[in-house]
């Protein structure tokens, strides 16, 4: 072999062990900030509240937890509240609600601590919960928190035991790459408080509820592959109003998909679409969201 091509292979070789071992310290560094940021203890009060007996109150916990906060879906705590079904995502995360009924979290948490938890994504021991969407409805008024405390109270005990989350390697670079969101609490403004208008047919409200969309149709609601998600699960849908998405559709079609599960061409969406939850919506949040929807740039599917 020509001593030109030996140097060349050896350069070659360098680069390449370089670059495994720069790969390798990215990965150390980006896990190790993700352990290190759910250790962080957040200075985060527990409010002073009590859960209530009205029943008002109740009935509209009981709708919120059973559609807008999504916590009965059977991907998140299931119908029961005992703890949902296991959703296997690839070298991200395996990922299990627990049994939030009084046989098992449920009777560990007081209601403020309860409440912190809806609103801050803190937990019990002050530190982050993780991969609950409590960014998603943080804008959640307190009375609001309140009605879905009181509701979880009257939840019955369901005798089953919690089973472990796993967050794997990937899930956690991809986490702190802002891929992905399994770290909570860091992700949540823990002063300030949004004021949402109230509920309303408005792209106003609309937009609020929307964000309980992106965490799987992107920020934009444009859809396509999940990050680091393996092939087995499904590509979220287009919600924008492009060609690849919404654009020719009705309030009716898209009242039919969100109802029904089935969409404009007859064929059913994958189930890791959580119809049980979203068709729990009322019309006026369903006409909200829709009118927010027909607001957005086409943003053709992909565009996350």
């Amino acid at each position: 072999m020509r001593t030109g091509t030996k140097r060349a292979l050896k350069a070659l070789a360098g680069a390449v062990g370089c670059g495994v071992l720069a790969a390798a310290a990215f990965v150390k560094v980006e896990t190790s900030r993700f352990d290190s940021s759910l250790d962080k203890v957040y200075d985060v009060p527990v409010p002073d509240i009590v859960a209530s007996k009205d029943p008002d109150v109740i009935a509209r916990g009981k709708h919120l937890a059973t559609s807008l906060a999504g916590c009965s879906a059977s991907a998140c705590h299931g119908e029961d509240f005992g703890g949902g079904s296991v959703t296997e995502v690839g070298p991200v995360a395996t990922v299990v609600a627990p049994n939030i009924t009084g046989a098992s979290l449920g009777a560990a948490y007081s209601d403020g601590e309860l409440a912190r938890l809806i609103h801050h994504g803190v937990k019990k021991d002050g530190r982050s919960v993780r991969f609950m969407p409590v960014q998603d409805v943080s804008w959640l008024p307190p009375q609001d928190v309140v009605a879905i405390v009181s509701f979880l109270r009257t939840v019955p005990s369901v005798e089953r035991e919690s089973r472990p989350m796993t967050v794997k390697t990937l899930g956690k670079i991809l986490d702190r790459q802002d891929k992905i969101i399994l770290d909570v609490a860091r992700r949540v403004d823990h002063v300030r408080s949004e004021t949402p208008p109230p509920p309303a047919p408005t792209a106003e409200y609309g937009a609020f509820l929307s964000r309980l969309c992106t965490s799987c149709h992107g920020e934009h609601l444009s859809g396509g592959p999940i990050p680091g998600a393996p092939s087995s699960l499904p590509t979220p849908l287009d919600l924008t109003p492009d060609e690849s998405g919404l654009k020719d559709w009705t309030y009716d079609d898209f009242d039919k998909l969100m109802r029904t599960g089935v969409r404009k061409n007859g064929k059913p969406l994958d189930p890791f679409m959580p119809i049980d939850v979203i068709r729990n919506f009322d019309d006026v949040e369903m006409h909200a969201l829709w009118a927010y929807l027909r607001t957005l740039a086409p943003v053709p599917l992909g565009g996350r």
